[in-house]
């Protein structure tokens, strides 16, 4: 018997299919099954956290304050806050967003900062949800990732992933996680799977500004506000497509074209070629992965650890830079300006109130929730696509953005502006038409 078969072997007892199966259902069933309790239907993960804001509320804001100190006290502490201009940037930010979040925690300050959809709103609708569900997430990340379920769903996805794109089956769970429960958790799994050596510059670019979609339960909020509930499906399906197809044009043009197919450390772990069934292939592959896993104990470690690391980063900044864009839309003009590069193209597709639907889907940048803000007295198309360019632009100043450069992921916030602006214009041509069609 060869070495490869014997290894294979190996791989195949109890205690690793225990492993494989137990653990990776633990952590499937807390992100991906719905479940209702006291009326509401969500996954467990996200049940933890609204009972943490429910039943301690008080507990919730001054943990969330607490984080956003910490966070902007570290690259001070480190002396990385110079290491290059984006890090001189952020790291003011970063101060600024203390002050802010110390005004709206006191209820002390200008009023155009308190005003209910400036302040408050993002530190009670942004700050405490992501500094929670963060951290709480990273809890059951070890099981989803940590087993065997990345390299098993790896091999189902690949041959649909790599065609269509251009990245391992194994970032199938990525957009899943994003999906079902944050783009702040689903950014966390691509850093770590990067930073083990899994995925390239260009895979983790990719998976990052196209994957990263706000959560299902965002879409809901979404969908509330301009009034589509009662098409919720018809919306979501909708969305859910249009927001891959996005992603499946945009990787194929500047600049995510132009990234490096390297490693962050030079030498990687790439999904192996396989043959024969494809489903004995994925439980080998499932198998292998939890022989050689980590300590339950290491594994729960080091995703709390990076859980902490991101909050710590993605906090104080959007409390600072999420302010500064809601201050842009509210009191300047900066994005009617911005709206005539998706004039063109809203008077193209026949939305009714082009200007509008222009100046909408340009606030976007700013906040993802403010598009379905501008929109929610215009005409049922115009809600329509403005509620698809709400998810499907995916990046956003107020989180998104400061969540990637969080990470280790070689990607400027130059570029990020330029791939939004592109999801922004696909959007559009596509959810335009889709519209006519489906409402």
């Amino acid at each position: 018997m060869s070495e490869k078969k014997i290894n294979q072997q190996n791989f195949h007892n109890n205690k690793n299919a225990l492993k494989l199966v137990l653990f990776s259902f633990i952590g499937f069933f807390m992100f991906f099954v719905p479940l209702e309790i006291a009326g509401t239907r969500t996954i467990p993960l996200d049940h933890i956290v609204s009972w943490i804001r429910n039943n301690g509320a008080a507990f919730a804001r001054l943990y969330a304050l607490i984080v956003i100190v910490i966070g902007a006290v570290i690259p001070f502490v480190k002396k990385t806050w110079n290491n290059s201009t984006v890090d001189r940037v952020f790291s003011g930010f970063k101060i600024l967003g203390v002050l802010v979040a110390f005004m709206v925690y006191l209820n002390f300050g200008p009023e155009w900062i308190l005003a209910p959809s400036i302040g408050p709103f993002l530190y009670n609708a942004l700050v405490i949800p992501v500094g929670l569900i963060v951290p709480i997430g990273s809890v059951f990340l070890a099981f989803l990732v940590g087993y065997g379920l990345l390299e098993f769903i790896g091999v189902i996805m690949r041959p649909v992933m790599r065609p269509i794109f251009k990245t391992p089956g194994r970032s199938a769970i990525d957009a899943v996680a994003s999906f079902v429960g944050s783009y702040s958790l689903g950014l966390v799994i691509t850093n770590r799977v990067f930073k083990e050596g899994k995925y390239t510059i260009k895979e983790a670019s990719i998976i990052a500004t196209g994957f990263s979609t706000v959560s299902a339960t965002f879409m809901v909020i979404v969908a509330n506000t301009l009034g589509l509930m009662d098409m919720w499906n018809r919306y979501f399906w909708s969305t859910l497509l249009i927001t891959f197809l996005v992603t499946a044009i945009v990787i194929r043009i500047w600049p995510l074209n132009r990234k490096k197919e390297t490693y962050i450390e030079g030498e990687g772990h790439p999904e192996v070629k396989m043959k024969g069934n494809i489903f004995k292939n994925a439980w080998s592959e499932g198998l292998k992965a939890a022989h050689f896993s980590k300590s339950f104990q290491q594994n729960i470690k080091e995703n709390i650890v990076d859980g902490f690391y991101m909050v710590f980063s993605i906090l104080p900044s959007i409390m600072s830079v999420g302010l500064v864009g809601l201050l842009l839309a509210e009191y300047t003009p900066l994005f009617s300006f911005v709206g005539f590069i998706f004039y063109p193209f809203t008077l193209l597709t026949r939305i009714p109130e082009p200007l509008l639907a222009a100046e909408a889907a340009s606030m976007g940048i700013a906040e993802m929730f403010l598009p379905a803000l501008m929109v929610v007295e215009a005409p049922l198309i115009t809600q329509y696509v403005i509620g698809v360019v709400c998810v499907s632009s995916i990046l956003f100043f107020s989180a998104s953005i400061p969540c990637i450069v969080a990470t280790e992921i070689p990607i400027s916030i130059t570029e990020m502006v330029i791939i939004w602006i592109e999801r922004t214009i696909l959007t559009i041509l596509i959810a335009a038409p889709v519209a006519y069609l489906i409402l």
